[in-house]
């Protein structure tokens, strides 16, 4: 009874374990990102910077976030047009999402090892013997050798239980390896959507140059004309006309220079949103707007809201997984194996029952000796873990400086355009007086033309420093994730769901 007890007791117990097995390796906890907690705000909000004079502000409350289409903050529809089909078209896009449909067949790969492999290797031979063979030592090749036939049919099949959890430690990283290509989908989306953004800025920056030095030369024209007309005249000398002639001539040339940038950021944008720049073209309309008010949320969100940040999150579990793996290999291996079939030396009688044959049994294989190979591998695994946690903390303190950057860079911007706007307005009060001057023959028209030159340093500057705030507000959105957050990150079991055959073609 005893006896009877225990295999009652021990068989479920060895069923259980070669069912479902244990898991060895450390359990996987989210390592702390820093070493102290997120302050409360950031540190360019007005709580914690009084000096944030300027025309642009902090969209209120601060906890908010944005959603979505992050480019529609700054209702300009024909980037929205642009915006949609970059999403649709770009390469770099189509290219980060078939390696995270690669990372997702790794996880079927993986997950196979689950099961028993089942293999069969019809064969059919016919040989002769040779009849110089055996134990005769007569006449050679006086009988001939026989000649036999033989066709089988076998099937094998072979389990190797996942004991130690080895397969499923392995399914693990391949999941979260699969997280972690479909971070770096969105975050090469995020990153080519505000590239987009700020060349489309840049764009319309360069638009707005063009218009400025077009009305300069136009202006230049007009007073190389009248210095021409005064020389023709014998009004004014020699100088003036020339003098005239080479304000004109460097403006001319300045507006020809301009065409260089713009035509780059239009093949830019053309190359962004999958077209042959030979065929795309943007209408030129100059842009010179303010950013908008850009809900920044709260510092402890930010981990939440970057896929980069996500992405360096699943790398470590990864590479946890990945220890799990390499631990498995200190323990021993069961292989449950079945081989059977038919086999017969004529074909006629291949399915007669007496041609039936089988062998099965279990082996199990353990290393002895390795010289240190498996603890070794375990060690590379676990630096490469701890490798991964500080490239995951580097990650985070990177994306916390980028925040407050771009928060100091909008806001100083901010302030700066104010004061450049005073100088463009005193600059123009010059060159209103020294025109007064020159007309009444007080000051020479070089006098005039440093003020004009003056004036337009100004307003070029002013027009450079409007589109330098419009891109900075572009990669202040990049730097807060622009409108995702971690709950869109797939979960494993959404990840290994089976791929169908309308999600992975071959292009054409």
């Amino acid at each position: 009874m005893t006896s009877y007890r225990l295999k009652a007791a021990i068989i479920p117990a060895m069923a259980t374990l070669i069912f479902t097995g244990c898991r060895v390796g450390p359990a996987y906890h989210l390592p702390t990102a820093t070493a102290q907690a997120p302050p409360a705000t950031y540190q360019e909000t007005p709580e914690q910077n009084p000096d944030t004079t300027g025309d642009w502000k902090i969209a209120q409350p601060q906890d908010a976030m944005l959603r979505g289409k992050w480019w529609e903050i700054y209702n300009q529809p024909e980037l929205n047009d642009l915006e949609d089909k970059l999403n649709i078209d770009n390469q770099n896009i189509k290219e980060y999402f078939e390696n995270f449909m690669e990372a997702r067949t790794l996880i079927a790969q993986a997950r196979a090892q689950l099961y028993p492999t089942l293999t069969t290797a019809p064969s059919y031979a016919r040989s002769r013997a040779s009849a110089n063979t055996g134990s005769s030592t007569g006449s050679t090749g006086s009988t001939g050798g026989s000649q036999t036939s033989l066709t089988s049919l076998p099937a094998t099949a072979s389990w190797e239980p996942d004991l130690w959890g080895k397969v499923r430690n392995a399914i693990r990283e391949e999941q979260y390896n699969a997280q972690l290509s479909a971070a770096d989908l969105e975050n090469e989306r995020l990153i080519e959507q505000a590239t987009l953004a700020e060349v489309f800025f840049e764009i319309r920056g360069q638009d707005a140059l063009v218009d400025l030095y077009k009305s300069t030369v136009e202006e230049d024209r007009k007073a190389y004309e009248i210095a021409k007309s005064g020389h023709d005249t014998g009004v004014s000398d020699e100088i003036t006309t020339v003098e005239a002639e080479n304000t004109l001539e460097t403006a001319e040339s300045a507006l020809t220079n301009l065409g260089v940038a713009r035509a780059q950021y239009e093949h830019a944008i053309a190359v962004l949103i999958g077209t042959n720049p030979s065929s795309f073209k943007i209408d030129p309309r100059a842009f010179t707007a303010a950013p908008p008010s850009i809900p920044i949320g709260l510092p402890s969100q930010l981990l939440e809201r970057r896929p980069d940040i996500a992405a360096a999150e699943r790398n470590m579990a990864a590479a946890n997984a990945q220890i799990g793996v390499a631990v498995a290999a200190f323990y021993p291996n069961l292989t449950l194996s079945a081989e059977g079939g038919l086999e017969s030396s004529t074909l006629k009688h291949l399915f007669d029952w007496p041609s039936r044959f089988w062998s099965v049994g279990p082996s199990v294989s353990e290393t002895i000796f390795d010289a240190g190979l498996r603890r070794a591998s375990v060690n590379q695994y676990v630096a490469t873990y701890n490798a991964d946690v500080a490239s995951y903390r580097q990650t985070v303190l990177t994306a916390f400086q980028q925040v407050e950057d771009y928060l100091s860079e909008v806001r100083i911007l901010s302030k700066q355009l104010q004061q450049q706007q005073a100088a463009v307005e005193s600059a123009k009060k010059y060159v209103a007086l020294e025109t007064g001057r020159y007309d009444t023959g007080i000051d020479p028209y070089v006098d005039l033309v440093t003020a004009q030159t003056t004036l337009l340093s100004g307003q070029q500057s002013l027009t450079s420093l409007q589109i330098e705030q419009m891109t900075a507000s572009v990669q202040l959105i990049e730097a807060l994730g622009g409108g995702w957050d971690a709950s869109q990150l797939p979960t494993p079991q959404q990840v290994s769901k089976k791929i169908g055959k309308n999600e992975i073609a071959i292009e054409k």
